[in-house]
């Protein structure tokens, strides 16, 4: 017993780094990519402010594209594009790439979603007023939706830690590969546990972060 506890002190905290390294700088990529594209969806549609309807169909198959893929597949599709970026398709950092591709075209339906919520007549209002279409989109839309999305980021950080735990079966590493390696291959019930438990605590943890910021910035 006292082995197993060890063994467990030893892998999990730097199992749970790796975790959160994986989720968070996929994250950060698919904002950085992602967010454009979900403002473009809105402000080329049918009576948006750049109305463009066929960048608008061209972006929307994209992000319907992307989404299309079961990540289990997405990951073995794109392995030559990830040794492409990184030099391999094992380990941590490698598993950020089809992370971030699984991840973008998510954040760009949560950034348009949100942004469809925002008053028109805001919008109207800030087009009298001269506003530039650059300036509607900072100082208008993403600030009134921010409340969206910060919940809808606080669903694809959820939703990738999953995936991060998928990808650690395929020498993705993080909480995943400690589970499949050191858990299920050699029938450590208590790693799978805890593993499992770590998994449970973290997605509470964020679930709770993203409600919580998403309630002050509606107070102001």
């Amino acid at each position: 017993m006292n082995d197993a506890i060890k063994l467990m002190m030893d892998l999990l905290p730097i199992a749970m780094v790796e975790t959160l390294y994986m989720v968070f700088v996929s994250t950060l990529v698919a904002l950085i990519v992602g967010t454009p594209i979900g403002v473009i969806l809105v402000i080329s549609e049918k009576g948006g402010i750049q109305e463009h309807i066929s960048l608008n169909q061209i972006c929307s198959t994209i992000v319907n594209i992307g989404r299309s893929f079961p990540f289990s597949i997405l990951m073995v599709a794109i392995i030559p594009f990830t040794r492409f970026i990184v030099g391999t398709s094992l380990g941590t950092t490698a598993a950020i790439v089809p992370l971030s591709i699984a991840a973008i075209p998510f954040v760009a339906r949560v950034i348009e979603n949100a942004l469809k919520e925002v008053d028109k007549g805001i919008i109207e209002a800030a087009q009298a007023m001269g506003a530039t279409t650059l300036q509607i989109i900072i100082k208008v839309l993403i600030p009134e939706a921010m409340p969206g999305i910060v919940l809808g980021i606080t669903l694809t950080v959820i939703n990738l830690i999953g995936y991060s735990a998928m990808a650690g079966l395929v020498g993705g590493g993080g909480l995943g590969k400690i589970a499949d390696q050191y858990g299920y291959k050699r029938y450590n019930t208590p790693i799978m546990i805890s593993t499992i438990i770590l998994l449970v605590v973290l997605v509470q943890m964020i679930q709770w972060l993203g409600n919580t910021i998403a309630k002050a910035i509606n107070k102001k």
